[in-house]
């Protein structure tokens, strides 16, 4: 059996949600329109509203699931099935979700004991019947896959999807002409479906039928033109044919519109060689970049480093017997390809020879195709435009907060995240101009603002030399960039009133800020970022001022001494343990935060990280859903890419 790609034929299905409570209907109404076209974060803002208001309705929480399975975040999802379930016990497409859910986590046993649950309560469940049959053939109980792709048939003949599923389940069986049939029946049924000529030009191939996989590839990508799966499986059949250039033109269109499909450039590389065409031994490169199982060289070496463990074991033997001679010769005997191998491993070849035992191998390697069928013990990519999990962003921290400012009467909710009385008692001294508010956001589209502002305080300290004035006028020189005079004056209010607490963490902030600098110009913006995965953290290859560092420290440990409610303090302070490696006690930071602000979404995210980067994959996919339910939208791509 040849590897495949594959993509599972879930199905989903709607039901009419009768409310009991008036006003909720627009909530619930436009949150299920928004899961209709695909926008699912906006969806998840509105049932956020109706849970928080009407905490005891389980169709929120079920609806609310179904956005965050869609955009893959199957941990969070299971959670909101729980909640409706609870509330809701006999509530059959809750628990088919759920079994959804835990399909594409591979936990297959649970999927099928969600899906038995939802046929007890709706026996005659069609799209259940097609799901357990899904979760069965992944755990190779290929008979009893097929079923209930029978018995989702006979509630519906009609049903593509259990045709499609079946004739996959006849292919593990190797009953590769009953597979057709159901692929028959599926055309006849819907004539323009191009996932079912791709399907059947694959079972066609499997037999040899090499001109009948053509027809059925060249429907495919008439119904379908941007499928690149049949482009690329077309291009291997004329690549059977000895067509080679026909292949390499299918290749390239295969890799047109799927960038980083490994099979493609392998393929191609395989019809360039065979041409004598440049560009080949750089399409084997890409390939094994993007899929190690086409790593030439890897096989090699592993092969060869086979026979020499063999050849030892052979020798060890032949020391502990006595019986060398027959030992070895046994040996060379079972294994007369690996020992050549190792030996020439060993006496050193010849950069000719090297290329040359490479081209053999990749004659013995079968082309790749790529298939939509739902087989066992494979997944697929799935692309689609309106789930942001699959757009390509930067996984950094989310950065630390500051206190920045609006204009009196100035709107902009954007920078308006979080409120907190400490920051609300600086803005009554004021008389709320300027109108201080605390974010993470960018501020350098208001420079100007800010400079008028420290004019303004200039002025004021000429009639009152006064803590408070020299805050006010801190808090603009940091925002401009100006830390000296922030510092000049920080450290002024903080000397006149050692209680002002907002004074260590503006103090803290400036420190950091200015580090900040200071280290984007000894390394790209993109180097101080956590990596997932990686050894390190941000500027590991910097040499940190950690006396520096210390002070910011200090800084955030006074103003929490003063203020131990402030949130914000301990998420600041986490940020900077990240920086200096101490993760363990970064987390500690992070979880007062949060419970102290149980909504506080950028510290889910950047705990989400931590752990994921401590290898607590579980946990921090929860965080990061976390997350991305309270607006941070990029969790699900990370959730997507390290935690499924």
């Amino acid at each position: 059996m040849k590897k495949y790609i594959i993509a599972l034929v879930l199905l989903l299905s709607t039901s009419v949600l009768t409310e009991a409570q008036l006003n909720i209907n627009h909530y619930m109404r436009v949150g299920r329109t928004r899961i209709s076209i695909e926008n699912y974060t906006g969806a998840i803002e509105y049932f956020n509203i109706v849970i928080k208001f009407k905490p005891y309705v389980p169709e929120a929480y079920f609806y609310r699931g179904v956005a965050k399975f869609q955009l893959e975040d199957f941990r969070g999802a299971i959670i909101d099935y729980d909640k409706a379930i609870e509330m809701k016990p006999f509530y059959p497409l809750a628990y088919m979700y759920r079994g959804m859910a835990y399909h594409n986590l591979e936990e297959f046993k649970k999927a099928i004991e969600d899906y038995n649950r939802g046929l007890k309560f709706d026996p005659d469940n069609e799209p259940i019947y097609n799901n357990r049959g899904i979760a069965k053939l992944s755990l190779k109980d290929v008979e009893g896959a097929i079923a209930d792709y029978n018995k989702a048939l006979e509630i519906n003949p009609k049903s593509t999807n259990a045709l499609m599923n079946r004739s996959n389940a006849r292919i593990v069986q190797g009953n590769v002409q009953e597979a057709i049939r159901d692929l028959n029946q599926v055309i006849i049924i819907r004539p323009h479906y191009a996932g079912a000529y791709l399907n059947r030009g694959i079972a066609r191939f499997e037999m040899d039928d090499y001109a009948s996989a053509l027809r059925d590839y060249d429907q495919a990508i008439r119904f379908e033109p941007e499928n690149a799966l049949a482009y690329n499986n077309r291009g291997i059949v004329k690549h059977k044919l000895g067509d080679y250039e026909g292949a390499i033109m299918d290749y390239d269109m295969a890799l047109r519109m799927n960038a980083e499909m490994a099979s493609a450039y392998f393929n191609r590389a395989m019809a360039r060689e065979i041409l004598g065409r440049p560009g080949y031994e750089n399409d084997y490169r890409i390939a094994a970049h993007l899929n190690p199982q086409y790593d030439l060289e890897a096989r090699r070496l592993d092969a060869e480093q086979m026979a020499q463990n063999q050849q030892q074991q052979s020798q060890q033997t032949t020391s502990s017997s006595g019986q060398s001679g027959t030992a070895q010769n046994t040996a060379q005997q079972n294994t007369p390809q690996q020992n050549t191998q190792a030996n020439a491993g060993q006496t050193g070849s010849t950069e000719a020879e090297d290329k040359e035992s490479q081209r053999k191998r990749r004659q013995q390697l079968n082309l790749v195709i790529e298939d939509t069928r739902n087989l066992p013990d494979e997944k697929e990519e799935e692309i689609e435009d309106g789930r942001i999990q699959n757009r390509n962003i930067a996984i950094d921290l989310q950065p630390i907060f500051i206190i920045s400012a609006f204009e009196k009467n100035a709107v902009d909710y954007e920078r308006s995240q979080y409120y907190n009385m400490a920051i609300d008692a600086i803005n009554q001294e004021n008389n709320y101009n300027p109108l201080f508010t605390i974010t993470n956001k960018p501020v350098d589209e208001y420079q100007d603002v800010f400079e008028n502002f420290i004019l303004y305080f200039n002025a004021r300290i000429n009639i009152e030399q006064s803590s408070h004035n020299y805050l006010n006028r801190g808090i603009f020189y940091s925002l401009t960039g100006d830390y000296n005079a922030a510092f000049n004056d920080l450290n002024r209010a903080l000397e006149m009133n050692k209680e002002q607490a907002m004074g260590y963490f503006i103090r803290g902030n400036a420190r950091y800020k200015m580090l900040e600098q200071i280290e984007q110009l000894a390394s790209p913006v993109e180097d101080l970022t956590v990596s997932i995965g990686a050894s390190g953290v941000a500027g590991e290859d910097i040499p940190l001022d950690l006396p520096e560092y210390e002070k910011i420290m200090n800084d955030y440990q006074q103003l929490l001494y003063l203020k131990p409610e402030f949130f914000f303090g301990y998420y600041n302070r986490a940020f900077i343990k990240l920086r200096l490696k101490e993760y363990k006690s970064a987390i500690e930071d992070l979880n007062k935060a949060i419970e102290l602000e149980p909504e506080f979404a950028e510290a889910y995210f950047n705990r989400g990280l931590t752990k994921i980067f401590l290898d607590d994959i579980e946990g921090g996919a929860l965080d990061l859903s976390r997350a991305g339910e309270l607006g941070i939208h990029g969790a699900y791509n990370i959730i997507k890419r390290y935690a499924n």
